[in-house]
């Protein structure tokens, strides 16, 4: 089948890529030439595993192509809508201008009969919107097959889904004929483009356009409430003397509740689910939905005030007073195996470091050029040795495999004063402890004092200080 892909960033790469090696012939439509040029010679403008190969598999078998003009895309049968739908710059909501334009752009090359559908995630009403540019074209089908895809393992994602989800004109009771149950145009289309995930047993889910809309930010917002969740029993649990990773391990063997995004740590960022949950928020506002609205507000506002709480955590740990500390952070980008840094919560937290006068390097396997073009105020090291000379406070902020590896003897001898606030929870905190570290994390209570009120209403003191501290 031939298929046209319109927008080439993190979705439509792979989206591309993955179908071009299920068989089918895909060109990608950008407007960046660069990206183009690039994603045409194999490398794709971005860190993600796995899809490099791809696109030299594509390029070698001559099954993917890549273009800037979209008249190229005039042959296909199925045109993939994959561009971006950002936070709006002045509100809340989506920006669908870059969607809007795509699909306008598509229009005079649409073939008769051809099947446009949707893959960015988009606000309820989106699909009414799109269907009112492409009415003067009543032969062009319009459905909405909404992605799934999780940076880090995008690749795997799309070639072995949890879930396939269509979204219909009319639902799932229009999507087959009847009489026969054979499948109507969009359902017809999509299920070839995915012959063999279905033959594979990857279940389908054919919906109406609305629910297709929602599903994905309505995923979004439940990880992201978990996630706050267990961050904000993480302060409890400081405040309290409780240990938030014993206690969200003893929740998760729950089959109710489940361990995954169950961690406590600095929480989310990305280009994702920040943006997901305040279309959501926006979407609930204007449908006077107050319940959802609220709840996303305090889902938002519990995820920022982790990287607050970091800030101020670093300050305990350097006497209270940041300005002059040799501080290096490492991890740059939103999360490991991948080198995105929107709405990075690490590198927030290091730039409010350093306006706080703290001298901060920051380090990471992927991230740093792109870090230090968006953060020139910061300093940069590629290599994490390098980085954490002289350091008086490290602190973890993106939990990548070579940092949860550190060896706290190696690390020790590279730095000042062996204090790390370990935001992400993920290091062996006896170990770091043993080779004399202070090691502080969100919800451990490792190095802090607490105060409890027993039953009968006496207050008691427990936790200890800041032991181990060596200085070079």
């Amino acid at each position: 089948m031939k298929i046209s892909v319109i927008g080439c960033g993190y979705l439509g790469a792979v989206h591309a890529a993955t179908l071009a090696s299920m068989g089918h012939t895909v060109v990608g439509i950008d407007v960046d030439a660069t990206k183009v040029d690039q994603l045409g010679r194999g490398h794709a403008p971005f860190f993600e595993p796995g899809l490099d190969e791809l696109l030299r598999d594509g390029r070698s078998t001559g099954r993917l192509t890549f273009s800037t003009d979209v008249a190229a895309a005039a042959s296909a049968q199925v045109h993939f809508l994959c561009v971006g739908t950002p936070q709006s710059k002045t509100s809340d909501g989506a920006d669908l201008t870059f969607l809007v334009s795509a699909t306008e752009a598509l229009l005079p090359h649409l073939a008769r009969g051809a099947v446009v559908v949707g893959k960015s995630t988009v606000p309820v009403g989106t699909v009414d919107m799109l269907q009112g540019v492409l009415a003067g074209r009543p032969d062009v089908q319009l459905g909405w097959n909404p992605e799934f895809l999780r940076q880090g393992t995008a690749v795997k994602d799309s070639l072995v889904p949890d879930r396939l989800v269509y979204g219909v004109a009319g639902g799932r009771a229009a999507a087959f004929n009847p009489k026969t149950g054979a499948p109507r145009a969009v359902t017809a289309a999509l299920d070839a483009v995915y012959e063999p995930l279905l033959n594979a047993g990857i279940p389908r889910l054919v919906c109406n356009f609305a629910t297709a809309e929602l599903i994905k930010s309505a995923a979004n917002a439940y990880l992201a409430t978990k996630v706050s969740f267990i961050n904000a029993i993480s302060e409890l649990c400081d405040a309290s003397g409780a240990d938030v990773a014993e206690l969200s391990e003893a929740m998760g063997m729950d089959p109710r509740i489940g361990n995954r995004y169950m961690h406590a740590g600095l929480g989310f960022g990305g280009g994702c689910l920040p943006k997901d949950i305040r279309s959501l928020r926006s979407q609930a506002a204007a449908l006077g939905v107050d319940p959802v609205n609220d709840w996303m507000g305090v889902v938002d506002a519990i995820n920022l005030r982790q990287r607050t709480r970091t800030v101020s955590l670093a300050a305990e740990l350097c006497g209270g007073a940041l300005s002059g500390r040799a501080i290096t952070i490492l991890g740059a980008s939103f999360k490991p195996e991948t080198d995105d840094i929107r709405d990075s919560p690490a590198l927030d937290v290091a730039a409010r470091l350093a306006a706080a006068g703290a001298h901060v390097t920051v380090t990471d396997p992927k991230a740093v050029n792109h870090a230090w073009l968006r953060y020139p105020q910061l300093r940069f090291e590629a290599s994490a040795t390098r980085a954490l000379e002289g350091a008086e406070l490290v602190l973890l902020l993106t939990e990548w495999d070579e940092y949860r590896r550190l060896s706290p003897a190696a690390a020790g001898a590279l730095v000042r004063r062996r204090v790390i606030l370990d935001a992400r929870n993920v290091l062996d905190a006896a170990a770091w402890q043993a080779e004399g570290w202070v090691v502080r994390g969100l919800g451990t209570n490792a190095g802090a004092a607490v105060s409890v009120v027993s039953g009968a209403g006496q207050v008691s003191g427990a936790g200890a200080g800041l032991t181990g501290m060596r200085n070079s």
